[in-house]
């Protein structure tokens, strides 16, 4: 059985990004359908899959991470009108029977992600 997982990485600080609120969207001719939102625990994960089961379906997804609060919160002086504030990701799921990971390196002013394991 398929799932969505992902995972935040400070890179900045070289730790795990805890409690940055993840939101995820289905996207589709009509635009963007809210599936859940979640915050990364401790070790920069979510404690559930994002998606799993009969709700893992084939298509495009848009995952929206708040970074610039997590910045704030851990003593980053940004600017009122930050570089990066929710960093969005679009990707394609073929196979709903696939493990697909979806991690985001990330620092105030760069970004960066894959396709994991």
């Amino acid at each position: 059985m398929g799932k969505l997982t992902t995972h935040v990485l400070d890179t900045s600080h070289g730790k795990p990004g805890s409690e940055i609120e993840i939101a995820l969207f289905r996207v589709s001719s009509h635009g963007l359908e809210h599936v859940i939102t979640t915050t990364t625990n401790q070790d920069g994960r979510t404690n559930e899959p994002l998606l799993e089961g009969d709700a893992f379906l084939k298509g495009k997804y848009q995952l929206q991470f708040n970074t610039a609060n997590y910045f704030h919160r851990t003593g980053v002086a940004l600017s009122d009108i930050p570089f990066l504030d929710d960093v969005v990701i679009r990707f394609g799921i073929d196979d709903p029977s696939a493990h697909f990971h979806v991690p985001l390196l990330v620092s105030p002013y760069s970004f960066s992600t894959y396709r994991g394991s």
